[in-house]
């Protein structure tokens, strides 16, 4: 058996994950994250020195908890956070001095179809749409049979909406507005994608998680809820998006760092859930950093998809 960490450098958080892999079989060890927010330090298309700062200390910061677990083999890639700004290299050449790490950033099709492959090894649907809600991109795949069929990733997330279209924490229904009209210039359902109806929507990350589990403890459905039907989503769509003291008090309670991301991304899930006219949200435990660790563990190609 091997120990081996994986860190995800996204737009709104960086994650850490440890695992014990032995062949193709994997079980997570330790996670940690740190709520870094890389969208809002994007200033004229470029991460500007306090974001690439933010990005480097933030290594440093799970590099200490690696050294102190004992664990050498890392691995570190980046999506939005470096991928959508004028300053990639700059970035990485930066972040690679400070730290020592080398970072492999990931293009918007390549985070889809990790985050396809992570997702599958925790649910058995067989035919369905996957979707990935990060700070500043969406990653959605269609598959059939277990395997993608297509896949695209769209320049619009939950952080980049916020601060593009929200002036308070929490956004009013002028807000809500701004965030809806940007999400369909982004996400058009005649021109960019085969958005046909799809029964079940799988949903990873930080906002799909966040929308179950909040739906959970407001439906009392159990700590163990992964799964929404579609009457239940909407309905807890309309009560959160609301934005009363109730589901303010909700977000606090259960969800604090996501108070002012959760109703941009929650946003972003519900137009998706409709184009494709689902029937249930399913949240896989697995994501884009296990589809990560399988494809370098397995040491095969991701199955190319297209866009």
């Amino acid at each position: 058996m091997t120990k081996q960490a994986i860190i995800d450098i996204g737009s709104n958080s960086m994650r850490l994950s440890v695992y014990e892999t032995e062949g193709a079989n994997f079980r997570i060890l330790f996670k940690e994250k740190i709520m870094a927010g890389l969208a809002g330090y994007v200033e004229q298309g470029s991460l500007t020195d306090g974001g690439i700062r933010c990005a480097y200390e933030g290594l440093l910061a799970f590099r200490e908890i690696l050294d102190a677990l004992g664990i050498e083999k890392t691995r570190v890639f980046a999506t939005a956070s470096l991928r959508n700004v004028q300053n990639t290299d700059e970035a990485v050449a930066a972040i690679e001095r400070a730290t020592g790490y080398s970072v492999d950033v990931l293009s918007g099709e390549q985070e889809a179809d990790y985050g396809f492959l992570g997702a599958m090894q925790a649910v058995s649907v067989q035919r369905g749409a996957y979707v990935d809600i990060g700070g500043a991109s969406t990653e959605v795949v269609t598959f059939h049979g277990g395997q993608a069929e297509a896949a695209i990733s769209f320049g619009v997330g939950s952080l980049n909406l916020y601060k593009q279209c929200v002036k308070k924490i929490i956004p009013g229904e002028k807000s809500q507005k701004r965030i809806e009209a940007a999400i369909e210039a982004h996400i058009d359902d005649k021109k960019l994608f085969p958005f046909d109806k799809r029964s079940a929507l799988v949903g990873v990350g930080g906002t799909a998680r966040a929308v179950v589990k909040l739906a959970g403890k407001r439906l009392d459905l159990g700590d163990d809820c992964c799964r929404l039907t579609g009457s239940q989503f909407e309905d807890f769509c309309d009560f959160l998006l609301r934005g009363d003291q109730a589901a303010v008090s909700l977000i606090l309670k259960h969800e604090p760092e996501r108070i002012h991301t959760i109703m941009p991304g929650t946003l972003i899930l519900r137009h998706i859930f409709r184009l494709f006219r689902s029937e249930e949200l399913l949240v896989s435990k697995y994501g884009v950093r296990e589809g990560y660790l399988c494809q370098r563990q397995w040491n095969t190609p991701t199955p190319k998809t297209g866009s």
